[in-house]
């Protein structure tokens, strides 16, 4: 088997809380996040970057790529309509990496050609992504990473030219969570693996694998990802244990894994099950449906990652689980 990635999102506030013995469980980090200023890359929301010499000596082994955008962080379409401003971009970057050491910069443009974050987008998004992806390799060269997050439906596809964009980059990372979110008002997984019988929202980790395998990315350059958070869903009807069942609420944000472990796992009025089909787990009082990666659906990706020869696995977002038994499950898993 060869070797397989385990990256970890790292928002700026869980840098100083990062370990030697985190980075002996994890091949690279994503620091989060980079944003656009001007059109350039901003480095504002990254105070804790000053933990990077204590982290490298610590672990010297591990990358660490800077993460730029995320949800609801805009400037990307506007930056990237012109050679000139790609090219301005894409050399702030490489200033950057060259100034903190950084193995690679990647791209979280959430999401080219649509604006439900309510930032900037155009339908000319879907050629300039490549471009822009395109001029930060020229920028980066050869020997640097750059990947990019990808959303977990066919409307990512639809809006990128994906086998072009998996010629440029090291690596694709779905975001595999969330495929029930803020905007759905069905109470069910937001981090499954399959697709369950029943299940109309026909999202899942598989799927989604599958629809950028038919887009031209190849499966070996695709990295799974995991979720450290849950989602919740209010009002659910006590019917198949609250499963695909109408809710109240959108899927809000729900408790970090470390919060599910002190306030959840422990309350007699949460019942864990099980489905068997998607590979997921849930929890149900009988009113509030709670959605989540745990070590049992862990492994199942892990297991999935080696049979279909993915490259690796990330998660969102470290600071989520300071059990660190997930991030222990990821390296047991892939590392041993």
């Amino acid at each position: 088997m060869s070797k397989k990635l385990i990256l970890g999102y790292v928002m700026d506030r869980a840098l100083p809380g990062f370990t030697a013995e985190d980075g002996q469980k994890l091949t690279h980090i994503n620091l989060a996040f980079g944003v656009l200023d001007q059109g350039l890359l901003d480095m504002s929301r990254l105070p804790h970057i000053t933990e990077l010499p204590r982290i490298r000596d610590e672990s010297p082994h591990l990358g660490v790529v800077l993460s730029v955008g995320g949800w609801g962080a805009g400037g990307f379409s506007n930056m990237a309509k012109t050679a000139q401003g790609r090219k301005a971009f894409a050399e702030s970057c490489a200033r950057v990496a060259d100034q903190y050491r950084l193995e690679g910069i990647d791209i979280d443009w959430e999401y080219p050609c649509v604006d439900a974050a309510e930032i900037d987008a155009d339908p000319a998004d879907k050629e300039n992504f490549t471009l822009l992806l395109q001029a930060l390799r020229d920028a980066l060269g050869p020997e640097r990473i750059v990947s990019i997050a990808v959303g977990a439906g066919t409307y990512f596809c639809e809006n990128t030219q994906m086998d072009q964009v998996a010629r440029i980059c090291d690596y694709v990372q779905l975001m595999t969570y969330d495929i029930r979110s803020g905007f759905c008002d069905e109470a069910g997984h937001h981090a499954c693996l399959f697709t369950a019988k029943g299940d109309r929202f026909d999202g899942s980790a598989q799927s989604t694998v599958e629809d950028f395998a038919r887009h031209g990315v190849p499966k070996e350059r695709m990295i799974l990802g995991a979720a450290f958070y849950s989602r919740r869903w209010e009002g659910v009807p006590n019917i198949n244990n609250g499963l695909h069942q109408p809710a109240k609420t959108m899927g809000m944000g729900g408790a970090n894994y470390g919060e599910l472990v002190n306030k959840y796992f422990n309350n007699p009025a949460f019942v864990r099950y099980w489905d068997e089909q998607a590979q997921a787990p849930w929890l149900f009082d009988g009113s509030t449906f709670i959605s989540y990666d745990d070590p049992q659906s862990l492994r199942a990706k892990c297991d999935y990652i080696k049979r279909e020869n993915l490259l690796g696995i990330m998660y969102w977002e470290h600071g989520c689980d300071p059990t660190r038994t997930l991030l222990g499950v990821l390296a047991e898993e892939l590392m041993s």
